[in-house]
């Protein structure tokens, strides 16, 4: 995913419809273009996560009251902040474009980029683009989850889990939560970009991101990487173990930046990561944690109450209770009637498995097992997969090894494919 694939990835990225093309459409004030150069001449704060959006979204608000003598010198500064902001740029061309035509009222901005019609035929790919981006900023301002729902597949955290993370692509939208004892809190969301065939990743190269649950693995550092990839970023474990039992391939999926000249990238325009403005994704890794964060992306999030998944949680519970006890109290066969016939454990079938896990039981020597800093998060599609990560400390002890299961429905029982230590 990143070498080769990516450079042909830039290359295309670079075809976008310059900002400057756009702005040419409709040529400002003298006075205008003074004060435009003497924002640009003064000390540059450095850009705070979430800004450049929301001043965008005053800018469409004023449009939307037919006030486009106040959005004027808001987009002109908003465009010397972020140069490389395309949409601010093409809104920006509209307002000076519309200086003389009458003013429209609209309830909602509902288009962007009124250019010349040569212009429009000659970027009217990259036009588009921009254009679905705003209407997905739009979306994401109007349809707000409900206060205090959290997204059906967080079913349950531990405090190890200081963060997590889901992502919506039918809206292009980030969500990052903050979790504490009173529970997951939303606390920011950015717009970001997907695969340029969409999602529901199967192959290596078919341009399309992953679905499922994934944890984030490690923060690399922008120094380690080249400018096409921003401020940095956050891999993924994909595949993980349910894509690997359904035989889906390819690899390096990482939640990163953008390129110095782009602010943000098309809906749908990366190799299969997630791309993010280099502003959020600085918040983003700055705040989460490797290896404890989990990171769920979905055609569409689902907002429940919280004490719905307290509801749902039950009943999982109950058989990893009895999977807990089958293995504190050293019951072999019981214990293996929890594994289903195609388990697999790092490359190991259950019958070259079985000798580790009757080892383990061994080992125990009649002590019981407590799961520490115990989470599992539930993925739904043609199947109900849940992921379990925990803590295994024996009786006596006061740590050990972390392991993390994948557990399938089979004729309404829950059943473990994957088991391994992380």
């Amino acid at each position: 995913m990143h070498g080769n694939v990516a450079f042909a990835e830039k290359n295309a990225s670079a075809k976008l419809v310059r900002s400057s093309d756009v702005v040419k459409a409709a040529s400002p004030s003298p006075a205008v273009s003074k004060r435009v150069a003497m924002h640009r001449n003064a000390v540059q704060r450095k850009p705070r996560d979430g800004e450049a959006e929301a001043r965008l979204i005053d800018i469409y608000k004023l449009i939307g009251q037919a006030n486009t003598r106040d959005a004027l010198p808001k987009a002109e500064s908003l465009v010397a902040d972020h140069p490389n902001f395309q949409l601010a740029q093409l809104v920006y061309g509209d307002l000076l474009a519309g200086r003389n035509r009458p003013p429209i009222r609209t309830a909602e901005v509902t288009a962007v980029g009124a250019v010349p019609d040569d212009l429009a035929r000659t970027g009217a790919s990259q036009l588009s683009e921009l254009r679905e981006e705003s209407q997905l900023r739009l979306r994401a301002l109007r349809e707000r989850p409900p206060a205090g729902y959290v997204p059906s597949q967080f079913l349950a955290l531990s405090s190890q889990n200081r963060h997590a993370i889901a992502v919506d692509a039918s809206r292009s939208r980030l969500y990052l939560f903050e979790n504490s004892a009173t529970g997951l809190k939303l606390i920011a969301d950015y717009y970001i970009s997907v695969g340029k065939s969409g999602i529901e990743k199967n192959l290596e190269g078919d341009l399309r991101t992953p679905l499922g649950v994934y944890f984030i693995t490690s923060n690399l550092s922008p120094n380690s990487l080249k400018d096409f990839y921003g401020s940095g970023a956050l891999p993924l474990n994909y595949p993980n173990q349910l894509d690997i039992r359904r035989g889906k391939t390819g690899s390096g999926i990482w939640l990163h930046g953008t390129p110095r000249e782009q602010f943000s990238r098309a809906p749908l325009s990366t190799d299969g990561c997630v791309a993010i403005a280099n502003p959020d994704l600085e918040r983003i890794a700055r705040t989460v944690e490797i290896r404890t964060t989990p990171v769920v992306i979905a055609q569409s999030i689902e907002w429940v109450a919280p004490l719905a998944l307290s509801a749902d949680s039950k009943l999982f519970e109950d058989a990893l209770r009895d999977w807990h006890n089958a293995k504190s109290k050293g019951d072999m066969a019981q214990l293996s009637s929890w594994y289903t016939a195609d388990f697999t454990s790092f490359g190991k079938t259950l019958t070259q498995w079985q000798p580790t896990l009757q080892a383990e039981v061994k080992k125990l020597a009649g002590r019981s097992i407590q799961l520490k800093d115990l989470s599992f998060l539930r993925w739904k599609d043609s199947h109900e997969t849940m992921v379990v990560t925990f803590g295994e400390v024996v009786q006596g002890s006061k740590t050990g090894p972390t392991k993390r299961q994948y557990w399938t429905r089979q004729n309404g029982n829950w059943k473990i494919f994957f088991e391994g230590t992380i």
